[in-house]
Formats: structure tokens, sequence, C-alpha cells
């Protein structure tokens, strides 16, 4: 029984490839701002912070895909392991986006001064 070592040259620089290209346009629209992502909101959000979640949402699950092997593995783990973690950041922004929107407002409508 022998396994022949297999090189994962290709696969290294296609990981480094996708993850650079994300964090490159995620740059880009961080420098430019566009008025048509920054200056429209959605569910208390503008477009433009939206578009970051979504491609750091991207970047993880591939980051998850790739480093920890699950490419390989049966569909219920993968699932097990993704789905519970997209869940759960998720909710985790909900709440913190919540609870800035509740912050802001106590600072904006009352006495009490922006001390930090």
């Amino acid at each position: 029984m022998s396994h022949a070592h297999e090189s994962n040259t290709k696969r290294i620089w296609t990981v480094f490839g996708i993850l650079s290209v994300i964090t490159i346009v995620e740059v880009i629209f961080g420098i430019i701002k566009p008025d048509s992502l920054h200056l429209n909101s959605f569910l208390g959000l503008n477009l433009l912070n939206w578009l970051f979640i979504i491609l750091t949402g991207v970047k993880a699950y591939y980051i998850v895909y790739a480093f920890m092997h699950m490419e390989g593995e049966r569909a219920t783990l993968r699932n097990s392991v993704i789905w519970p973690l997209i869940f759960l950041v998720i909710y985790l922004l909900f709440i913190l986006l919540t609870e800035a929107h509740y912050i802001f407002g106590v600072f904006k409508n009352s006495t009490i001064k922006w001390n930090f």
C-alpha cells in the first residue's frame, strides 16, 4: 500500500487568488465609496456596508471550505459545520446593529453627551 504524493501547489494558488480578488474588490470599494452604494440604505445600514458584510461572509465560508478541508467531506458534515456558523454570524450582526441603533438614538435624543 503505497500512497503517491500529490502536489497542492495549484490548489494553494487558486485559494490565494480567489481570496485576493475578493479582498482587492473590498479595498477598491472602500477607497472609492460609490455614492450609489454609500448613500442608499437597506435595513438601517448603507448598501456599501452590506456589500462588505456579504463579501466577508463569502471569504469566511471559503476559508472554512478550503483550509478545514470541507470539500472532501459529505454534504451533511459540511452543512452541520457551515450553517450554524452562518446563522450565528447573522444573529450576532442583528444584535450588534440593533443595540448600536438604540444607543445612537439615546445619545441623539437625550441630554446625555457624547463623551467618547
